[in-house]
């Protein structure tokens, strides 16, 4: 069982920048995918980006497609979301998830995917 913990959180005013980080112990960190999500306050969890396994193809949702950017260091197993020209509506609980299904390729932004969770990191992003 993978266990992550993600971290870089905080409170920045609309327009910054803030990098978070997932860190994953257990496995090889190169067969999942690994997958940001995020919680609004009184919201359903959604998702993000995405790198996915076996060559780190990334993904975005359109609300955040050219503003936000996944990567990933296999060696450190480490997977990580820049986020820049943050929003208000930005504002949540980030969750990074993982799982070595291969129907990731196609599904990657169903929650159910995931078998691995990390605790989450708030996101807070004044107007």
């Amino acid at each position: 069982q993978v266990q992550l913990a993600e971290s870089g959180g905080g409170l920045v005013q609309a327009g910054g920048s803030l990098r978070l980080s997932c860190a994953a112990s257990g496995g090889t960190f190169s067969m999942y995918t690994v997958t940001w999500f995020r919680q609004a306050a009184g919201n359903e969890r959604e998702f993000v980006a995405t790198t996915l396994q076996n060559g780190g193809t990334t993904r975005y949702a359109d609300l955040v497609k050219g503003r936000f950017a996944v990567s990933r260091d296999d060696a450190k197993n480490t997977v990580y979301l820049e986020m820049n020209s943050l929003k208000p509506e930005d504002t949540a609980v980030y969750y990074c998830a993982v799982t070595d299904s291969p129907a990731a390729g196609v599904i990657y932004g169903s929650t159910l995917l995931y078998k691995s969770w990390g605790q989450g990191t708030q996101v807070t992003v004044s107007s």
